[in-house]
Protein backbone atom coordinates (compact mmCIF):
# COMPACT_ATOMS: atom_id res chain seq x y z
CA UNK A 1 0.00 0.00 0.00
CA UNK A 2 3.10 2.33 1.26
CA UNK A 3 4.59 2.09 -2.61
CA UNK A 4 0.93 2.12 -4.20
CA UNK A 5 0.46 5.53 -2.12
CA UNK A 6 3.45 6.99 -3.51
CA UNK A 7 3.00 5.67 -7.77
CA UNK A 8 -0.44 7.34 -7.37
CA UNK A 9 1.04 10.64 -5.56
CA UNK A 10 3.67 10.37 -8.48
CA UNK A 11 0.85 10.13 -11.27
CA UNK A 12 -0.83 12.75 -9.93
CA UNK A 13 1.99 15.55 -9.97
CA UNK A 14 2.93 13.92 -13.31
CA UNK A 15 -0.33 14.72 -14.58
CA UNK A 16 -0.62 18.50 -12.80
CA UNK A 17 2.89 19.20 -14.33
CA UNK A 18 1.77 18.23 -17.78
CA UNK A 19 -1.69 20.16 -17.29
CA UNK A 20 0.87 23.32 -16.45
CA UNK A 21 3.47 22.78 -19.55
CA UNK A 22 0.17 22.74 -22.09
CA UNK A 23 -0.08 25.41 -23.84
CA UNK A 24 -3.42 26.93 -24.94
CA UNK A 25 -2.05 27.68 -28.09
CA UNK A 26 0.74 27.31 -30.41
CA UNK A 27 2.04 29.32 -33.86
CA UNK A 28 4.57 30.21 -35.88
CA UNK A 29 6.36 33.85 -35.58
CA UNK A 30 5.92 36.44 -38.24
CA UNK A 31 7.81 40.03 -39.26
CA UNK A 32 6.82 42.53 -40.88
CA UNK A 33 8.36 42.19 -44.51
CA UNK A 34 9.08 45.16 -46.23
CA UNK A 35 9.63 45.20 -50.25
CA UNK A 36 11.93 47.72 -51.28
CA UNK A 37 11.46 48.86 -54.41
CA UNK A 38 13.69 51.11 -57.37
CA UNK A 39 12.55 54.85 -57.44
CA UNK A 40 14.46 55.27 -60.94
CA UNK A 41 15.34 53.86 -63.49
CA UNK A 42 18.87 52.90 -64.82
CA UNK A 43 21.95 49.90 -64.05
CA UNK A 44 22.61 49.00 -60.55
CA UNK A 45 26.38 50.32 -60.38
CA UNK A 46 26.82 48.71 -57.03
CA UNK A 47 24.61 46.70 -54.61
CA UNK A 48 26.13 45.58 -51.32
CA UNK A 49 23.43 42.99 -50.08
CA UNK A 50 22.87 39.44 -49.99
CA UNK A 51 20.11 37.14 -48.62
CA UNK A 52 20.11 36.83 -44.67
CA UNK A 53 22.26 40.03 -44.23
CA UNK A 54 21.41 42.12 -41.31
CA UNK A 55 20.69 45.81 -42.82
CA UNK A 56 20.43 49.01 -40.55
CA UNK A 57 18.11 52.03 -41.10
CA UNK A 58 19.12 54.74 -43.35
CA UNK A 59 22.46 52.95 -44.31
CA UNK A 60 23.36 52.93 -47.92
CA UNK A 61 24.00 49.35 -49.77
CA UNK A 62 24.16 50.59 -53.30
CA UNK A 63 22.92 52.63 -55.67
CA UNK A 64 21.53 53.16 -59.39
CA UNK A 65 23.94 54.76 -62.11
CA UNK A 66 23.15 58.95 -62.07
CA UNK A 67 25.76 60.16 -64.07
CA UNK A 68 23.30 62.16 -66.26
CA UNK A 69 21.04 63.45 -63.61
CA UNK A 70 24.68 64.95 -61.34
CA UNK A 71 25.47 66.06 -65.05
CA UNK A 72 22.20 67.94 -65.61
CA UNK A 73 22.17 69.32 -62.23
CA UNK A 74 25.81 70.96 -62.66
CA UNK A 75 24.32 72.82 -65.77
CA UNK A 76 21.41 74.40 -63.61
CA UNK A 77 24.31 75.46 -61.24
CA UNK A 78 26.02 77.54 -63.94
CA UNK A 79 22.94 79.23 -65.00
CA UNK A 80 21.99 79.94 -61.66
CA UNK A 81 25.42 81.82 -61.29
CA UNK A 82 25.11 83.60 -64.49
CA UNK A 83 21.75 84.76 -63.27
CA UNK A 84 23.03 85.63 -59.29
CA UNK A 85 25.99 87.59 -61.51
CA UNK A 86 23.98 89.75 -63.12
CA UNK A 87 22.11 90.96 -60.31
CA UNK A 88 22.67 94.94 -59.46
CA UNK A 89 24.12 95.64 -55.87
CA UNK A 90 21.36 97.60 -54.63
CA UNK A 91 23.35 98.97 -51.37
CA UNK A 92 26.60 99.74 -53.28
CA UNK A 93 24.90 102.02 -56.45
CA UNK A 94 22.63 103.86 -53.40
CA UNK A 95 25.42 104.66 -51.39
CA UNK A 96 26.96 106.90 -53.64
CA UNK A 97 23.66 108.88 -54.05
CA UNK A 98 23.00 109.02 -50.39
CA UNK A 99 26.57 110.14 -49.90
CA UNK A 100 25.63 113.06 -52.13
CA UNK A 101 22.54 113.62 -50.55
CA UNK A 102 23.99 114.58 -47.13
CA UNK A 103 26.23 116.71 -48.93
CA UNK A 104 23.25 118.59 -51.01
CA UNK A 105 21.60 118.66 -46.82
CA UNK A 106 25.15 120.59 -45.45
CA UNK A 107 25.33 122.90 -48.08
CA UNK A 108 21.76 123.43 -47.76
CA UNK A 109 21.50 124.26 -44.06
CA UNK A 110 25.03 126.40 -44.61
CA UNK A 111 22.96 128.82 -47.25
CA UNK A 112 19.68 129.07 -45.02
CA UNK A 113 22.27 130.41 -42.10
CA UNK A 114 23.84 132.38 -44.80
CA UNK A 115 20.34 133.17 -45.74
CA UNK A 116 19.12 134.40 -42.17
CA UNK A 117 22.25 136.76 -42.06
CA UNK A 118 21.91 138.40 -44.69
CA UNK A 119 25.12 136.80 -46.23
CA UNK A 120 23.65 134.72 -49.28
CA UNK A 121 20.98 135.46 -51.79
CA UNK A 122 17.08 133.78 -52.30
CA UNK A 123 18.23 132.17 -55.30
CA UNK A 124 21.09 130.78 -53.47
CA UNK A 125 19.36 129.20 -51.02
CA UNK A 126 16.45 127.63 -53.52
CA UNK A 127 19.05 126.17 -55.40
CA UNK A 128 20.61 124.39 -52.71
CA UNK A 129 16.85 123.19 -51.99
CA UNK A 130 16.78 122.14 -55.62
CA UNK A 131 19.68 119.87 -55.20
CA UNK A 132 18.59 118.29 -52.43
CA UNK A 133 14.65 117.52 -53.92
CA UNK A 134 16.95 116.59 -57.40
CA UNK A 135 19.12 114.02 -55.38
CA UNK A 136 16.02 112.59 -53.48
CA UNK A 137 14.60 111.93 -56.88
CA UNK A 138 17.47 110.02 -57.88
CA UNK A 139 17.55 108.02 -55.15
CA UNK A 140 13.66 106.99 -55.53
CA UNK A 141 13.74 106.22 -59.42
CA UNK A 142 17.08 104.46 -58.74
CA UNK A 143 15.55 102.57 -56.13
CA UNK A 144 12.39 101.45 -58.39
CA UNK A 145 14.83 100.26 -61.26
CA UNK A 146 17.43 98.45 -59.11
CA UNK A 147 14.17 96.35 -57.08
CA UNK A 148 12.66 95.64 -60.43
CA UNK A 149 15.79 94.56 -62.12
CA UNK A 150 15.97 91.93 -58.74
CA UNK A 151 12.81 91.16 -58.79
CA UNK A 152 12.94 90.01 -62.43
CA UNK A 153 15.97 88.05 -62.18
CA UNK A 154 14.63 86.29 -58.98
CA UNK A 155 11.63 85.50 -61.33
CA UNK A 156 14.40 84.09 -63.39
CA UNK A 157 16.15 82.51 -61.09
CA UNK A 158 12.97 80.37 -59.38
CA UNK A 159 12.62 77.49 -62.14
CA UNK A 160 16.28 76.66 -61.98
CA UNK A 161 16.32 76.64 -58.09
CA UNK A 162 13.06 73.95 -58.60
CA UNK A 163 14.78 72.04 -61.31
CA UNK A 164 18.08 71.69 -58.82
CA UNK A 165 15.78 70.33 -56.04
CA UNK A 166 14.03 67.91 -58.48
CA UNK A 167 17.75 66.69 -59.62
CA UNK A 168 19.11 66.99 -55.79
CA UNK A 169 15.90 64.74 -55.28
CA UNK A 170 16.63 62.44 -58.34
CA UNK A 171 19.70 62.10 -57.13
CA UNK A 172 18.86 60.77 -53.35
CA UNK A 173 16.48 58.06 -54.81
CA UNK A 174 19.10 56.46 -57.19
CA UNK A 175 20.45 55.66 -53.38
CA UNK A 176 19.74 51.91 -52.12
CA UNK A 177 19.22 52.09 -48.49
CA UNK A 178 17.06 49.92 -45.77
CA UNK A 179 14.24 51.27 -44.46
CA UNK A 180 14.25 49.35 -41.35
CA UNK A 181 16.20 47.63 -39.37
CA UNK A 182 16.13 44.19 -40.71
CA UNK A 183 16.99 41.20 -42.04
CA UNK A 184 17.43 40.86 -45.74
CA UNK A 185 15.11 37.83 -47.18
CA UNK A 186 14.87 38.19 -50.77
CA UNK A 187 17.24 39.27 -53.25
CA UNK A 188 15.45 39.98 -56.61
CA UNK A 189 18.27 42.28 -58.60
CA UNK A 190 22.32 42.06 -58.71
CA UNK A 191 24.57 44.92 -59.86
CA UNK A 192 25.28 45.50 -64.09
CA UNK A 193 21.27 44.76 -64.20
CA UNK A 194 18.88 47.19 -65.46
CA UNK A 195 15.92 48.24 -63.00
CA UNK A 196 13.11 50.43 -63.36
CA UNK A 197 10.98 52.32 -61.39
CA UNK A 198 8.79 50.73 -58.91
CA UNK A 199 10.75 47.12 -59.54
CA UNK A 200 11.73 45.66 -56.28
CA UNK A 201 14.98 44.94 -55.38
CA UNK A 202 15.20 42.94 -52.12
CA UNK A 203 12.69 42.32 -49.22
CA UNK A 204 13.76 43.06 -45.82
CA UNK A 205 12.07 42.16 -42.60
CA UNK A 206 12.05 44.02 -39.60
CA UNK A 207 12.65 42.12 -36.35
CA UNK A 208 12.75 44.92 -33.56
CA UNK A 209 9.08 43.26 -32.92
CA UNK A 210 7.25 40.10 -33.93
CA UNK A 211 4.35 38.63 -34.00
CA UNK A 212 3.12 34.95 -33.04
CA UNK A 213 0.07 34.08 -35.49
CA UNK A 214 -1.47 31.39 -33.52
CA UNK A 215 -5.12 29.20 -33.61
CA UNK A 216 -7.63 29.63 -31.05
CA UNK A 217 -10.75 27.18 -30.58
CA UNK A 218 -14.44 29.22 -30.56
CA UNK A 219 -14.49 28.76 -26.47
CA UNK A 220 -10.89 30.13 -26.41
CA UNK A 221 -12.11 32.75 -28.97
CA UNK A 222 -14.88 34.16 -26.34
CA UNK A 223 -12.21 35.29 -23.66
CA UNK A 224 -10.20 37.40 -25.88
CA UNK A 225 -9.96 40.77 -25.99
CA UNK A 226 -7.84 43.24 -27.91
CA UNK A 227 -4.48 44.57 -25.54
CA UNK A 228 -4.79 41.50 -23.95
CA UNK A 229 -1.44 40.40 -21.64
CA UNK A 230 -0.17 36.93 -22.66
CA UNK A 231 2.79 34.93 -22.16
CA UNK A 232 4.97 33.67 -25.37
CA UNK A 233 7.45 31.18 -24.35
CA UNK A 234 10.08 29.16 -27.00
CA UNK A 235 12.05 26.38 -26.45
CA UNK A 236 15.70 27.22 -26.13
CA UNK A 237 17.36 23.84 -27.00
CA UNK A 238 18.55 22.98 -23.96
CA UNK A 239 15.23 21.69 -22.59
CA UNK A 240 13.68 24.88 -21.34
CA UNK A 241 11.35 27.96 -22.04
CA UNK A 242 12.43 31.43 -23.43
CA UNK A 243 9.35 33.57 -21.97
CA UNK A 244 8.77 36.84 -23.50
CA UNK A 245 5.37 39.12 -23.04
CA UNK A 246 2.99 39.51 -25.36
CA UNK A 247 0.16 41.92 -26.61
CA UNK A 248 -3.16 40.37 -28.04
CA UNK A 249 -3.06 42.91 -31.76
CA UNK A 250 -5.54 40.81 -33.68
CA UNK A 251 -8.23 38.59 -33.67
CA UNK A 252 -9.79 36.93 -37.09
CA UNK A 253 -13.42 37.45 -36.93
CA UNK A 254 -13.96 34.75 -39.25
CA UNK A 255 -13.29 31.03 -38.60
CA UNK A 256 -11.24 28.56 -40.39
CA UNK A 257 -10.31 25.31 -40.56
CA UNK A 258 -7.38 24.49 -38.38
CA UNK A 259 -3.97 24.26 -40.04
CA UNK A 260 -2.11 20.90 -40.24
CA UNK A 261 1.06 22.47 -38.78
CA UNK A 262 -0.97 23.81 -35.58
CA UNK A 263 -2.58 22.21 -32.69
CA UNK A 264 -4.92 23.76 -30.28
CA UNK A 265 -5.95 23.47 -27.02
CA UNK A 266 -9.04 21.33 -28.45
CA UNK A 267 -7.28 19.29 -30.48
CA UNK A 268 -11.14 17.84 -31.88
CA UNK A 269 -11.97 21.58 -33.06
CA UNK A 270 -12.17 21.63 -36.66
CA UNK A 271 -12.69 25.21 -36.82
CA UNK A 272 -10.61 28.06 -35.57
CA UNK A 273 -9.42 31.65 -35.12
CA UNK A 274 -6.36 32.76 -35.77
CA UNK A 275 -5.05 35.58 -33.86
CA UNK A 276 -2.01 37.50 -33.22
CA UNK A 277 0.11 38.62 -30.62
CA UNK A 278 2.95 41.25 -30.46
CA UNK A 279 6.35 40.58 -28.65
CA UNK A 280 9.59 42.51 -28.75
CA UNK A 281 12.64 40.51 -30.17
CA UNK A 282 15.77 40.31 -28.47
CA UNK A 283 17.45 38.89 -31.45
CA UNK A 284 16.49 35.07 -30.78
CA UNK A 285 13.35 35.25 -32.29
CA UNK A 286 13.10 34.43 -36.16
CA UNK A 287 10.64 34.39 -38.95
CA UNK A 288 8.80 30.70 -38.63
CA UNK A 289 10.21 30.01 -35.19
CA UNK A 290 7.24 27.79 -33.37
CA UNK A 291 6.32 29.46 -30.09
CA UNK A 292 3.51 28.43 -27.31
CA UNK A 293 1.23 30.98 -25.98
CA UNK A 294 -0.20 30.81 -22.16
CA UNK A 295 -3.50 33.17 -21.62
Amino acid sequence: MKYSLILSLVVVFAACKSDQDKADATGTFEADEILVSAEYTGVIKDLQIEEGQMVQSGQFYGYIDSVQLFLKLKQLEAQRKVILSKQPDVAAQLSVLYAQLEQAKREKKRLDALFEGKAATAKQRDDAGSAVAIIENQIRSTESVLKTSVRGLNEELQPIEIQMEQMKDQLSKCRISSPVDGTVLVKYMDKGELISIGKPIYKVASLKQVYLRAYVTGDQFASLKLGQEMQIRVDDGKGNFRKYKGQLTWISDKAEFTPKTIQTKDERANLVYAIKVKTANDGYLKSGMYGELIF
